[in-house]
């Protein structure tokens, strides 16, 4: 008996494994199309349903899937709304494993299928001109998943390759206890699921048992809605220390299941009908597996149809029930650890997310610069200073928690194109900091020019704002690029050659007129403080450039 329990550790520890290294190996050859899938979440409920549908099934975990959705939450870069439909199709997304399973089957040596895979994606790792090492490590992942499972599968039986009689004895006891053995089977499922953190794991594992002792029927399908609320352990840990809107995803995920579970057990025996409807005949070992893992799915898309039309009220429920602090409004960019553990990769993208974000915030600065100008004729408000001023406080606040997140970023087991993007970030994240200073400083200097009465020349300001303009163009034409960490493209690089040169000539011409105007007895004072914000305008020219050349 000891013996046994030690295989089926050995077992499930090879088993859970493979599904690591799989799912590892898919974000780091993916990284860039993981990326894309999350942008497609800003969309619909419908677009949010289907990115956290196809991701899970992507990397085969919704436990990661959801990890790294409270991730986004918890910085702002997905709303709570958006989350509510990728938490659905994560839940529908985990299923695939049940059918990659079933459809598998256990007829013939899965051993002998597995081995070779295994040597294919060892090969792949050590052909490091093929570039696809990533690849290869995903393929092990899948080999080993395969073995594990027939491990399991021998763990049940006895020497004799039958199935084991203390099992169908437990089967038996469980039965004994009648409607109350559905209850104590939902239990062990959620149990023993937030101990192994992958309800996939668990679904393959009941498939396993199921295959052995096809009387499991009705106790597999009750581990199974069980399975799936031990499966927001995940989430749980991840939003734990995070901002109200992480508790409140986190918490979405928790009442989904939970309910997606209720509507299953409550109506357990139509379910079940209805299962042994579609797949008639009698329940064999033959096609056991294909009736767990249709009730896996069946049970998860209707609990999703039924609650999808409610996503806006859903968030608004937990808004009520989680509160947000107020020292949770200040900014945050935390690092997870429980992300980086189970989900790498997506650190990174989320990194990118994040300047994205830092990028718009420099972008309004310039706009309430340019608009400040114009508006005021010279004369730069009140209002639009304190506007400028509250917006560099917040990019001192994100330059340092990002330059932070990055450095952590650098540390994981990343792929080299993500390792290469964290250094892009990483420099792009001094120059929009660098930036958004010298916004600050020219809007210090035109406020000064107001407050000492020495307002610039109309003529002047219509020089300047076409100057200011330059580099305002050359930020927004570097907005798509720097936001999504991008390559700039040859022509698009000498575009932004251009733009620099275009910026340096009209300093040099701005500052020559000022001069003339000195030398025949202008204002000093006045020159100067123009002279000064020429120059601050051509820095921020600077700054642009410097990122294009960090992406050419």
């Amino acid at each position: 008996m000891f013996v046994k329990i030690l295989s089926f550790a050995g077992s499930l520890c090879f088993l859970l494994f493979g599904m690591k290294l799989m799912s590892d190996g898919i974000q780091k050859s993916a990284g860039q199309k993981l990326k894309s899938a999350l942008s497609f979440m800003t969309g619909s409920r419908f677009a949010g349903l289907l990115t956290g549908c196809v991701l899970t099934m992507i990397i085969q975990s919704s436990g990661a899937t959801t990890v790294m959705l409270v991730g986004f939450v918890n910085a702002g870069l997905v709303s709570l709304e958006q989350a509510v439909g990728v938490v659905f199709g994560a839940n529908i997304g985990t299923t695939v494993t049940a059918w990659v399973v079933a459809l598998v089957g256990f007829d013939f040596d899965l051993k002998t299928f597995a081995i070779p895979i295994f040597g294919c994606g060892y090969v792949l790792t050590l052909v490091k001109k093929l570039k696809k090492e990533s690849l290869g490590t995903a393929v092990m992942g899948f080999a080993m998943l395969f073995i594990g499972l027939d491990w399991l599968s021998s763990a049940f039986k006895d020497a004799s390759g039958h199935t084991s009689e203390k099992l169908i004895s437990l089967v038996s006891t469980l039965d004994e206890f009648g409607s109350m053995s559905i209850v104590l089977s939902v239990v062990v499922g959620v149990l023993f699921t937030a101990l192994i953190h992958s309800s996939s794991a668990m679904t393959a594992i009941v498939i396993t048992i199921a295959s052995a002792e096809p009387s499991f029927w009705q106790v597999g399908a009750a581990l199974v809605i069980g399975s799936t609320i031990g499966s927001t352990v995940d989430s749980i840990m991840a939003s734990s220390g995070g901002k109200a809107d992480a508790r409140r995803t986190a918490l979405i995920h928790v009442m989904f299941n939970c309910s997606a579970a209720g509507v299953a057990l409550i109506f357990f025996r139509p379910f079940l009908f209805l299962i042994e409807s579609v797949i008639p005949g009698e329940i064999t070992a033959r096609n056991i597996s294909y009736h767990i893992a249709l009730l896996n799915t069946t049970f998860k898309v209707f609990a999703t149809i039924l609650f999808l039309p409610f996503t806006n009220k859903i968030a608004a429920l937990t808004r009520k029930i989680i509160a947000e602090k107020e020292e949770e409004k200040e900014y945050r960019f935390e690092f997870s650890e429980k992300a980086a553990h189970d989900m790498p990769e997506s650190c990174v993208i989320q990194a990118q997310k994040e300047i994205a974000r830092f990028t718009d915030v420099v972008v309004e600065m310039f706009d309430l610069l340019q608009g400040g100008i114009k508006a005021q004729k010279g004369a730069f408000g009140e209002r639009d200073y304190e506007k400028i001023s509250e917006a560099e406080e917040l990019t001192d606040k994100m330059h340092s928690e990002i330059a932070h997140y990055l450095v952590r970023c650098a540390s994981l087991p990343i792929s080299e194109q993500s390792k290469e993007n964290v250094s892009h970030m990483l420099l792009i994240t001094e120059e929009l900091e660098s930036m958004a200073d010298g916004c600050l400083s020219i809007a210090s200097q035109l406020k000064k020019a107001a407050q000492k009465e020495l307002p610039f020349r109309q003529e002047d300001l219509e020089k300047l704002i076409p100057y200011f303009e330059l580099s305002r163009q050359f930020l927004q034409f570097l907005y798509r690029n720097v936001s999504k960490i991008e390559r700039l493209s040859r022509e698009q690089f000498e575009f932004a050659s251009e733009l620099e040169s275009q910026i340096d000539s009209e300093r040099k011409s701005l500052k020559k007129i000022a001069r003339k105007r000195l030398e025949s007895g202008a204002d000093v004072k006045a020159e100067l403080l123009y002279l000064d914000v020429v120059r601050q305008i051509e820095k921020l020219g600077d700054r642009c450039f410097s990122m294009a050349d960090e992406l050419k």
